[in-house]
This record gives structure tokens, C-alpha cells and sequence, in this order.
């Protein structure tokens, strides 16, 4: 076992800080034992005492625990940013990397607030600057923790519904670490906007993330600019955090947070108006005179409270009001002003409808959501399902309620907006009694019919917008079983793919019971909307509960793709129970950013089998005429009368379909209406027949009449009537034609059999099919011999020549004909099935040696064999008394034979024999 111990630190790199793994031996870093016979136990490290196993191997350092009332404190941040509070982006070693030259004095004011360790941001930015490339979080030091390309709207529309509706600027910083969320809380941290391009960049105002008590009250913000523009207003501007409350004595809070107001005389006690007005400057809300005792550069905060009527808040909530804080001593030149909105957080509020209570009886369901823009309006959308199939639905009523009272008073009415299954519409004329109720979490909406004055009930929650909220809408999700457990289940899901090419979902249900989970969320992708289309199914989460949100990453560009231009089913089904619980199709596509797919028209496209992409199998199926038939499948084709179709590797392969003989006359053939195949007719009126066959008495024919029941056999998805025969088909070579299947008249059982091939006058090596489908054999044609036609009397015809008539082996056929009958073409010459022919060569001429023959459009050549009886036949010596002619023997030219195998060696030795007899002749004469 290997005491290895890693863990992330963190690393600079550039000014930033990244992730590092480090690992170290830690069995020097044991803890030294408190007794005197430690043990090491399997699987440990270290030694320990007996029974004290569940000491660690090393003593880690606890992280603190933070107090609950800490962690509310420091949820809600707010930011300024400035050129004036951009000091940080002016140092020496800074200066290079931005650019703080702001002409225009753009100014901006953020929003900030964690939810599960995800810190959320919104951004009102000054209308003259544009949107922002990207967003950074800074360390007081320097170090960037963090950076966010956001979406530009020249990038295809990537901006969701939500921010092309408000102007902000949304976005979210997930999963922060420990110690990033301490640094928030000391106030360490500054974010940066930017504009411009990775490569010239033109402005950067940055401001410090800070804690401010009236955030967690915020309902309206107003983002304060320079009036005029003089140098003395470099760089200033401010930002407002306003709320009210309503009811007996209503009342408004404003925590006003700004800088430039000064001028250099200004050192202590300086006196700022403040005035809250109607935008024509004809009604005054607030007018008050605060004193700053030691002004600021950067940050200087003022808090104002004062009462007011409800027409006044009617005013605030509708967007009527402007704010100025100006300086008491030179109004004129030192100005600041900004129009009273909605507050900066980017929030949507959504709600479920189900039927009211546990005793609801409707199978109604559906969802709403919510958003105020940038002109304080309420723009809300509707969306029901299986409305209309209740009773009394024909004119059902939408209503706004405040849940928290107990007579649940109506706010506003949506009726009128109500058509179909949706309803959309913009609150304009919206009071303080829907935005107070609202933001608290009160506001519920109800549908109503004439027989249940609470047939769809829902009540809003906040949710913050980043990600997948950020999409064109969500999408409801319904059930799809109809147990009386899952009577009231319904979900909606949000869904939406990020410039990091990472896929976002948010789900929230209702009405599942508990016996139902855990659960699982499932992506279904479908190429075509038709039956049997092949799914392509991803398990995205497990999960337990009503509210799920996570992403999925690195996803392949194909499946990305696929978000777009297929077919996209959303399903929770019940881990336990194995059944499907809600499940919705996503009608609107998923935009996904072009460099998300593959590349834009003018680069080089990626590769698609990336090194994490692992291609997945294709599926096995063929499309045709409306849906998909799967791998070896045939049908008889929809769109072609009397054809028939089969699925051979993802291609389908049509066929006219092919009759067999009829074995009646040719005037008793008849065609009958919706036929393919021509049949027989009845020959004698006295005995039933079908399809030309007779039928046993007393058994029922069909007569073709709509009601009488067709007798008949049934193959596969086929029904073929009694009598009939057909020729089969099978995948994938199309229609057996030398099988002939019949539909037994009396017995109606299928019967099939093949072709009956008379026997050959030829051997089976030589014989050859005229056509690749034929069912017998034939033998090779016979050569006529050349030369002149001669003249043949046939019978009845004495005065025709043979050549008139036509040539004994047929008339002359075409190439094209020869081929079809299983020819070859060599070269530019074309010989027929079972022709026997020597090649030509261009250097050679003709090759007799080598002999080819066309079989069935396969040529075959071979090179004559040279035996050993061929070479005896050519060496045979000439005997006495025999003939000359007969000795004689044909030479061939290909077989070059030796008189004998070793004819040199025997000629050698009979030399040397010669010569030792020649000596032993002459040694004999010289001793006689």
C-alpha cells in the first residue's frame, strides 16, 4: 500500500490563481501512538492502539465551522464601479494589462447573492457603454480568482429572453472555494468589467464587493450618472438601494451609496440634496439635505427614510420616479441622477399548477413564470395542459391572489391574455399589492372554472437567473402513466448550453409522491418525429426530491449539435419502481454557440471522434415513407403500389413485386381490383372455385363483397387469400422467384416449394446460368462451324433460306443483353456465358497456351499443364519396321519436354564408358 497523500493547493500563474495537485509520503507524519504495543492494521498507515481504529493516520486541521447568522449577513453583496473606485486597475504592475481611460464616464453597480456555495451577479451597466466582454473577481492583491466570458448579442442571439427584456448583465460563479467565500466576507475581493477584445482592450472599471444591511430588503435599484460632464465629474457615480413597506403608514428606505459630489474645498459636513421626483418634475416624493462628515474619493454611503403615500408607491412601482443627489453648494456642476427600476437581481419567479389540495380531482396541469423588465412592467406566461377537458372549462379565469392574506384578495386578472392551453401578457399599471407580495413569496396564481372556483392553484418562488434559467423558457413536463398516486404530478425543467459548451438544466416537481424516489433524469434524443425512430437515451442526474439543478461537461459537438436539429424528450422516471413519471418534448430548440458544434463556416471543422468522444454505435435503421423500419425488416412500401421493402445496413431496398406463372388460359386470366398479381378465373360455373382452384362443398368462398370474411392464410404480416401463389420474399436478396409458395385451398395452410431443374446432357463444371437470378442451369451454346449460310427448307416454308429464318443459335443479341445473361467483357470484346476463348496479348498476340471461359460474368484463365505422358508421346523413338508417319507425333508449343530428366549426366557417363572400353581395347592389342 502506497501512504500517498494529495490535495488541491492553489498556484499562481500570470496573476491568476490556479489549481495544483500535491501529493506527499505521510508515513513520516504519523501520529505517535499512546500505548506501548501499537498495531498496524490492514489498510492503514499508521500504527495504532487496540480498539482505537478510528483515529486518522494525520491530524488534519478543521476548517471553522461558521455561525448561521454570519452566513445570512453574508449572503447579499453590492458593488460600485467607477473610475473612481478602478484604483486598483491603476497600479504600476496593473497598468498595462487594462485600459482605464473612460471618456464617456461609464459606470455600472452590481449585485450580489449565494446559494449553495454558487455566488450569483447581476449588473446595471450605463447605456452608452454597451455589454461587457467579460468579468473578472480580483484579489486586493491582484491575483484574479476568477474570469467569465458573457455573451455578446451579436453572438446569434445567444442572449436569453430574460436579459434581452431587462438590460442586465447575469451570470454565475459555481462551487467557490472555501477560502474565496472568506475573502468575500472580509470584502477582499473586487469585480472587473470589461470591454473590448482579448487583443486591444478599451475600458475596465472595477469597484469593491461589499456587505450593505438594506440588501436583503433591496425592492427597487436606480444606477446614478453625471448629468453634465465636467473634469470635475471624472469618474463619478453612485448606486441606490431603496425599500419600501405598505399598509397603514407606508414608508421608504434609500441606502445610497456614491462619490465625485465634492469638490476641493469640501473637507467635513459637506450637505448633499436629495430629491426623489416624478420624471417630469411635476410631483416631489422626497426632498432631503444629508451631511457627509469626512468625504470619500471612492465610496461614500448616505441613509434616507421617510414616508409616503400609496399613490407615491404606486408611481415607484411603475417606473415613474427619478432620483438626484446633487451637491447643496454648486447644484449646477456637481450632479448626479438615475431613474428608479427594478431591483438589480436577475430573478425569474415561477410556480407549478396542480389542483388544489390533496382531494383535487382535476388531471389539469401547468406552469407560470415571471419577470419585471426594464420599464417596471410584469411580463408573465401561462402554459396549461388538458384544461379544456374538464367540465366547465370553456371560459376559465386567471387570477393573481395574495396568499398571505386570509381572504387571499384578487390582485390582477389574466383572462383576457387566455388562449388556448397559454396566456402571456404584460402587467403594465402593477401596484405595490402585487410587488410586495411577490417579492415575499405570497403571490400565487389560481384557474377557475364555472363548477371549481379552484381547479389550478400555484404559488411563486424566486429563483435566480444564470445558465439554464437563462433560456427562451421552460419546458412542462406531464405524467405519463395515470396511477391515482402520480394524479397531481407535473414538473418543469429549464435547459440551456453555455459558452463553455457545458449543458445546464434546472428541474422542480410536484405531486410526486415519496414511494417514487429516488429518481432519474433522462435526455432522449430522436432523429425524426415517426414511429419506431431510433432513441438515443443519457442519464443527466440521480436525485431525491422536488428540486434538482446540475450541468453536464464536456459533452461531444455532435451531441450538442443534436440539441438543435433533433428531437428532444425530457423523462424523470422512478428509480424504484422502474416507471416513467412526467415527460415532456422540447418544442422550442436549444441554441448552442456555433464554436459549440464543430466550428463556424470559414475554419477548419474538428474532428468529430475527439480524444472524449467516443463515438457511439449507429443505429440499425432505415427511414422510409413516414418512419423507421429496424435492421431486416420488410414491408409493403406506402408510397408505391405493389412493391415491397426490406432494411439491408441502414439503406432500404424496394422491389416491384413479382408474379409467379398462372397455369390456366390465357383468356381465363383476369385482374382484379386492388390486386397486384394477376389470377385465374372459374372455369366451370358449377363447382366453387378461388383463385382458380376448386373448393370442397359446403365451404365458404369469398365473393370480393366488403361483408363477407376472406378465407385465406396469413405469413408474417401478409394475408394471401385462398388459392393464390406468390413468390416469397426474403431479405435481403429481394423476391425468391425460383420458390413459388400457395395458400392451400381446403386446408389453408402455406405450402413452398422449389423449382424442379431437369437433368444436364452436359457435365455440371461447364454448365452455367444464362441469367444471375435463373433457377437451372444450362449447357454452353455449340459453335457453328464458319462459312457460308446453307440453305434450309423448314416445314411449311420450302422457298426460305436458314439465314432469313435467323442463325441457329438465336437471333443476334446486343452487348447490353449479353452481359444481362451473365457475359464477360475482356478488354473491348465481349463473350457470352460458357464461351471458351485464348487471350490476345499487345506484345505477344494471341496466347495458346492460356485458355480462359466466361462463367456466370466471372472470367477464369489457366495455363496448360505439361505431364509427363505428353513428353513421352513427343520423345517416343523411331523403331524399325514402323511407318514414318506414324512415328511422327504433333510438337506443342507449349510443353517444351527433354528426352530424359538427367540427360546430360547420362551422356557424360557414357562418354567415360566409351573411353575406358577404348582403353582396355588398345591395352588388349599392345600385350597380343
Amino acid at each position: 500500500m502506497y501512504c500517498i497523500m494529495c490535495e488541491c493547493v492553489p498556484f499562481q500563474k500570470k496573476r491568476r490563481v490556479v489549481g495544483r495537485v500535491q501529493c506527499r509520503n505521510i508515513k513520516n507524519e504519523c501520529p505517535k501512538p499512546t500505548c506501548d504495543d501499537p498495531i498496524l492494521l490492514p489498510g492503514r498507515c499508521c500504527k495504532t492502539c487496540p480498539g482505537d481504529a478510528q483515529s486518522p493516520d494525520v491530524v488534519q486541521d478543521l476548517p471553522q465551522a461558521t455561525m448561521p447568522e454570519e452566513e445570512e449577513r453574508s449572503k447579499h453583496f453590492a458593488a460600485l464601479l467607477t473610475g473612481r473606485t478602478s484604483s486598483l486597475l491603476k497600479k504600476d504592475e496593473m497598468g498595462a494589462t487594462y485600459s482605464t481611460l473612460n471618456p464617456q464616464n461609464v459606470v455600472a453597480t452590481g449585485r450580489f447573492s449565494f446559494h449553495k456555495k454558487n455566488l450569483y451577479y447581476s449588473f446595471y451597466v450605463s447605456e452608452r457603454a454597451g455589454r461587457p466582454r467579460s468579468i473578472q473577481f480580483v484579489h486586493a492583491n491582484g491575483n484574479i480568482l476568477e474570469e467569465h466570458t458573457l455573451a455578446l448579442p451579436a453572438d446569434e442571439g445567444r442572449l436569453g429572453v430574460y436579459q434581452n427584456g431587462t438590460g442586465k448583465v447575469c451570470g454565475v460563479w459555481r462551487r467557490i472555494p472555501r477560502e474565496y467565500r472568506r475573502l468575500l466576507r472580509d470584502e477582499l475581493v473586487s469585480v472587473v468589467l470589461l470591454w473590448g477584445s482579448k487583443q486591444q482592450a478599451e475600458l475596465a472599471i472595477a469597484g469593491t464587493v461589499a456587505k450593505y444591511p438594506a440588501l436583503a430588503h433591496e425592492l427597487f435599484s436606480s444606477l446614478l450618472e453625471s448629468v453634465t460632464q465636467p473634469d470635475t465629474m471624472s469618474g463619478a457615480g453612485g448606486t441606490a438601494i431603496i425599500s419600501t413597506s405598505s399598509g397603514v403608514t407606508s414608508s421608504i428606505h434609500l441606502t445610497i451609496v456614491l462619490n465625485g459630489l465634492f469638490g476641493p474645498e469640501d473637507l467635513a459636513e459637506v450637505p448633499l440634496n436629495v430629491r426623489l421626483e416624478s420624471l417630469d418634475k411635476r410631483q416631489l416624493i422626497l426632498e432631503d439635505v444629508q451631511r457627509v462628515r469626512k468625504p470619500a474619493h471612492d465610496i461614500n454611503v448616505l441613509e434616507i427614510s421617510s414616508p409616503v403615500s400609496v399613490s407615491d408607491l404606486r408611481l415607484l412601482t411603475r417606473g415613474k420616479l427619478t432620483l438626484t443627489v446633487e451637491s447643496r453648494r454648486n447644484p449646477d456642476l456637481l450632479q448626479l441622477q438615475g431613474a428608479v427600476r427594478a431591483r438589480v437581481a436577475c430573478e425569474v419567479f415561477q410556480t407549478l399548477l396542480s389542483s388544489h389540495g390533496a382531494n383535487g380531482r382535476s388531471d389539469a396541469s401547468g406552469l407560470a413564470w415571471m419577470y419585471q423588465n426594464r420599464d417596471g412592467a410584469l411580463v408573465y406566461h401561462v402554459q396549461t395542459h388538458h384544461l379544456h377537458g374538464q367540465p366547465g372549462t370553456a371560459n376559465p379565469i386567471l387570477t393573481l391572489l395574495d396568499d398571505s392574506a386570509k381572504r387571499k384578495p384578487e390582485l390582477e386578472t389574466l383572462t383576457r391574455a387566455f388562449t388556448g392551453e397559454h396566456a402571456s401578457g404584460v402587467i403594465e399599471r402593477m401596484g405595490p399589492r402585487v410587488l410586495e407580495p411577490l417579492y415575499a413569496g405570497e403571490l400565487a396564481i389560481q384557474v377557475a372554472n364555472e363548477q371549481n372556483l379552484t381547479l389550478l392553484h400555484g404559488k411563486f418562488v424566486t429563483r435566480q437567473v444564470a445558465d439554464a434559467r437563462d433560456s427562451a423558457g421552460p419546458v412542462l413536463l406531464r405524467r405519463v402513466a395515470d396511477p391515482p398516486s402520480l394524479a397531481h404530478a407535473v414538473g418543469m425543467m429549464w435547459l440551456a448550453v453555455d459558452n463553455e459548451c457545458s449543458m445546464h438544466y434546472d428541474l422542480s416537481l410536484a405531486g410526486v409522491p415519496s414511494a417514487y424516489h429516488p429518481l432519474q433524469l433522462y435526455l432522449e434524443e430522436l432523429p425524426l418525429e415517426a414511429p419506431n425512430a431510433p432513441v438515443s437515451r443519457r442519464l443527466l442526474e440521480d436525485f431525491s426530491g422536488n428540486q434538482l439543478e446540475g450541468f453536464q461537461l464536456g459533452l461531444p459537438p455532435r451531441e450538442l449539435a443534436k440539441l438543435e436539429t433533433s428531437v428532444i424528450y425530457l423523462e424523470v422516471r422512478s428509480n424504484s419502481t422502474a416507471e416513467p413519471v412526467v415527460r415532456a418534448r422540447v418544442h422550442a430548440p436549444t441554441r448552442v454557440p456555433a464554436h459549440c458544434t464543430g466550428g463556424l463556416d470559414n475554419e477548419v471543422p474538428q474532428d468529430p471522434f475527439a480524444a472524449n468522444d467516443v463515438p457511439v454505435a449507429a443505429s440499425e435503421k432505415c427511414f422510409h415513407s413516414g418512419r423507421f423500419y429496424d435492421e431486416g425488416e420488410t414491408w409493403r412500401s406506402a408510397v408505391e403500389a405493389c412493391t415491397m421493402c426490406s432494411c439491408d445496413h441502414q439503406q432500404y431496398r424496394c422491389e416491384k413485386m413479382k408474379c409467379p406463372p398462372l397455369r390456366c388460359r390465357k383468356e381465363d386470366i383476369v385482374q382484379k381490383k386492388g390486386e397486384c398479381c394477376p389470377s385465374c378465373a372459374a372455369a366451370a360455373p358449377k363447382t366453387p372455385v378461388s383463385n382458380g382452384l376448386p373448393v370442397a362443398p359446403n365451404t365458404p368462398v369469398s365473393t370480393g363483397g366488403s361483408g363477407a370474411a376472406a378465407r385465406g392464410c396469413s405469413l408474417g404480416d401478409e394475408f394471401h387469400e385462398a388459392g393464390t401463389t406468390w413468390h416469397p420474399y426474403l431479405h435481403p436478396s429481394g423476391y425468391e422467384t425460383c420458390t413459388i409458395c400457395s395458400c392451400e385451398l381446403f386446408t389453408l395452410q402455406v405450402k413452398c416449394a422449389r423449382t424442379q431443374c431437369p437433368p444436364l446432357p452436359c457435365s455440371d463444371k461447364v454448365a452455367y446460368r444464362p441469367d444471375k437470378k435463373a433457377c437451372c442451369k444450362v449447357c454452353p451454346q455449340v459453335k457453328e462451324p464458319k462459312g457460308p449460310p446453307k440453305k434450309v427448307h423448314p416445314a411449311g416454308r420450302p422457298n426460305v433460306q436458314y439465314d432469313e429464318a435467323g442463325s441457329a443459335v438465336g437471333t443476334v443479341r446486343t452487348p447490353q443483353d449479353t452481359l444481362a445473361a451473365g457475359g464477360c467483357r475482356k478488354d473491348d470484346n465481349i463473350y457470352e456465358n460458357g464461351q471458351e476463348f485464348h487471350p490476345i496479348l499487345a506484345t505477344h498476340g494471341e496466347e495458346k497456351c492460356i485458355k480462359c471461359r466466361c462463367k456466370d460474368g466471372q472470367l477464369n484463365c489457366s495455363r496448360k499443364r505439361c505431364n509427363r505422358a505428353i513428353c513421352n508421346r513427343q520423345n517416343v523413338k523411331q523403331r524399325p519396321g514402323q511407318p514414318q508417319q506414324q512415328q511422327q507425333q504433333p510438337v506443342d508449343e507449349c510443353c517444351q519436354c527433354r528426352p530424359a530428366r538427367h540427360h546430360r549426366k547420362r551422356q557424360q557417363q557414357q562418354q567415360q564408358q566409351q573411353q575406358q572400353q577404348q582403353q582396355k581395347q588398345q591395352q588388349t592389342g599392345v600385350k597380343s
